[in-house]
């Protein structure tokens, strides 16, 4: 919710433009403001979320200027104490007449005390069309991978979005994401470029399908950056490792931005599918948009507080993509998942190296599994993602294989959303994981073996492609009830007999060999995992 007027030019003036000193703070008229007055404007404007100040306004340029036509320049300085609003609105008062919007920016970056976070700042910005929450006033976002910025009707900085520089009301949005005991000082620069716009191009989408292998596993990953938003690799580079990793298919996920749903224009083909999609990255946790219609901007501004999430949750499915929470344990500022499982359609288990915050993700998706067992029997898929940002983060590790009956956006979503997957860290793994009752009974990974409670059931395993000292474990709601090593071979056949009775679903895990030896009881790294196989005739 934004400020009303009243509220935002009295916030306006403990920020813009203001002077620290001894015990009070000097205001933009010079007014001595003392430091709980800042605080209590700041406590107003952090629980409403939104600042907006000042506006800078432009006049028409007359004839002169450079060679490429007149510019005008302004700059904005100001000062945002602990506890700040998460976005800070500069209206930027656009006339007719310009080609092109340029934005800089910077802030200071104090030193502070261990265990304390420093100054981080993102930015964006919004056009004409307003900044209301999901509506069509997005035109770019590069969080703090960025220092600068330019959109014209021609082409625009990775990140934003082509189109013309239209009149009206523009925002340049400011995030300030951490904020030290100092406060974060800023600068804000805005050049608009006048002269006769240009033409937008066409955007050209990757296709929603490719050749593929009719029904079977396909390898992807779909949690991916490029210099689209905080990544370093460009999508033809990207692709090419891609390629080199195995995969069948990939994602573009960057940060807050569709910018990259064209970037991928003639490096998709028979043997690789490329879907769009956005990484959702709020201040309470990340979501993977996956699959979503090319150029649908889904909102990232709020909060778990803000009661939002199942809106925009919605706003995804309805663009014909999945929700599937990030790194739910992730330990960065702001990646931690705090929206809760009701609205996902999947859930990423494993995200990059197999990571302390993997496991507690893992062995939380399994108590949720045990729920479900236990309950209405709805449970959430794992997969597993990249993350990669740049070298040497490895494409495809892990990567989720998906039975899948052609390689298309449709199909590959349905084998996520039914669970019929599972993850390797690399496509050197391959495996096979059944569960076989009597009669000719059978049941595959995400699927159910409908059998009584006492019959019994034969749990097979083939695995193939690990490395030296890794070995498979069986788990159920019970916990582990089976475990073996892999031979040297790197190949095994595992049989494991048990009952619906006795485990409610049962899933595969391939481990390496723990670093400490087993000593403190704690598994080695992931190399690869399964959904469950249910068990029983409920």
């Amino acid at each position: 919710m934004e400020l009303s007027t009243g509220l935002s030019a009295r916030v306006t003036r403990a920020y813009n433009g203001v002077t620290r000193v001894s015990d009070g703070t000097l205001d933009s008229g010079g007014h001595l403001m003392q430091r709980r007055d800042v605080l209590r404007l700041s406590a107003l404007a952090g629980a409403a979320g939104v600042l907006t100040l000042d506006p800078m306004t432009f006049t028409q340029a007359d004839a002169a200027g450079t060679a490429d036509g007149p510019e005008q320049t302004k700059t904005l300085s100001g000062h945002l104490p602990t506890g700040a609003p998460d976005f800070v609105y500069v209206p930027v008062e656009v006339p007719r007449g310009v080609r092109e919007i340029a934005v800089s920016y910077s802030y200071d970056k104090p030193t502070v005390p261990a265990g304390t976070q420093g100054n981080a700042c993102d930015i964006g910005i919004f056009d004409e069309r307003g900044t209301e929450l999901g509506g069509r006033g997005f035109r770019g976002w590069s969080g703090g991978a960025r220092t600068e910025f330019a959109i014209s009707a021609e082409e625009a900085t990775p990140g934003y979005l082509a189109g013309p520089v239209t009149a009206g009301t523009w925002h340049v949005v400011l995030g300030p994401y951490t904020v030290a005991p100092q406060g974060l000082d800023y600068k804000v620069t805005v050049t608009l470029r006048f002269g006769a716009p240009g033409t937008t191009p066409k955007p050209v989408y990757p296709p929603q399908r490719a050749k593929g292998r009719g029904r079977a596993w396909y390898r992807g990953d779909s949690h991916l950056h490029t210099v689209y938003s905080d990544g370093k690799r460009t999508p033809a580079e990207l692709v090419a490792a891609a390629r080199a990793a195995g995969l069948d298919f990939i994602t573009t996920t960057e940060h807050n931005t569709t910018s990259a749903h064209a970037a991928f224009e003639g490096l998709w083909g028979d043997d690789l599918l490329i879907l769009t999609g956005e990484e959702i990255t709020t201040r309470n946790g990340h979501v993977v948009a996956l699959g979503t219609d090319p150029g649908v901007f889904i909102d990232w501004r709020y909060r778990a507080r803000d009661n939002r999430f199942g809106q925009f949750a919605r706003k995804i499915r309805q663009a014909g993509g999945l929700v599937i929470p990030a790194h739910p344990h992730g330990t960065c500022v702001g990646c931690n998942w705090k929206f809760g499982f009701n609205e996902a359609d999947a859930v990423e288990v494993w995200n990059a190296d197999f990571t302390p915050d993997d496991e507690v993700t893992v062995s939380e998706w399994d108590n949720t599994l045990v729920a479900a067992a236990r309950g209405d029997g709805r449970w959430l898929p794992a997969v597993g993602h990249s993350d990669a940002h740049r070298e040497p983060q490895v494409v495809g590790l892990p990567q989720t294989v998906v039975l899948a009956d052609d390689l298309s956006r449709t199909a590959l979503q349905e084998g996520i959303r039914a669970g019929r997957s599972w993850i390797a860290e690399s496509s050197k793994i391959d495996l096979t994981f059944e569960a076989v009752g009597g009669r000719g009974k059978h049941a595959g990974i995400g699927e159910r073996l409908k059998v009584g409670g006492a019959e019994e059931i034969t749990v097979r395993l083939k695995v193939s492609g690990v490395g030296p000292g890794c070995s498979v474990r069986f788990i159920t709601d019970q916990g582990q009830l089976y475990g073996t090593p892999v031979p040297a071979s790197g190949e095994l056949t595992a049989e494991w007999r048990t009952t619906a009775s006795y485990a409610a679903y049962v899933r595969a895990e391939v481990r390496h060999a723990p670093a400490d030896g087993g000593a403190s009881g704690i598994p080695g790294p992931m190399a690869a995992m399964t959904n469950p196989i249910w068990l029983g005739d409920r």
